[in-house]
């Protein structure tokens, strides 16, 4: 039975025992499955979207990824009370062009 692409780039860093860039997980995953290249250039986007859904595998940053399990939980959440967006202020600058185009049309009424 052939391997998916996932599971053998799971068994590829099972074995390098540290994290690697996309490109060349990417690259020992097809030399492993024997891809063509017209196969990698349909399958890539594929893969990569497998890697960041597999829960097994982590993004650390620069584009390196590594297997999720040789990381602490604390290294894995992201924060994302940094990502908070202001609402209030995007709607009352909303509402503050608003009135200024109003005001703008009534004058030339």
């Amino acid at each position: 039975m052939k391997k998916s692409m996932i599971d053998v780039a799971y068994e590829l860093m099972s074995k390098k025992k540290k994290a690697m860039t996309f490109a060349k997980l990417w690259e020992e995953v097809t030399q492993a499955l024997g891809m063509d290249e017209m196969q990698k250039e349909e399958a890539i986007a594929h893969f990569y979207s497998d890697l960041s859904l597999d829960t097994r595998f982590l993004h650390v940053g620069d584009n390196k990824w590594d297997l999720r399990n040789r990381h602490t939980f604390n290294e894995t959440i992201i924060d994302t009370s940094a990502l908070l967006i202001d609402d209030e202020a995007e709607d009352s600058e909303t509402l503050e062009e608003a009135e200024e185009e109003k005001e703008t049309n009534e004058e030339f009424d």
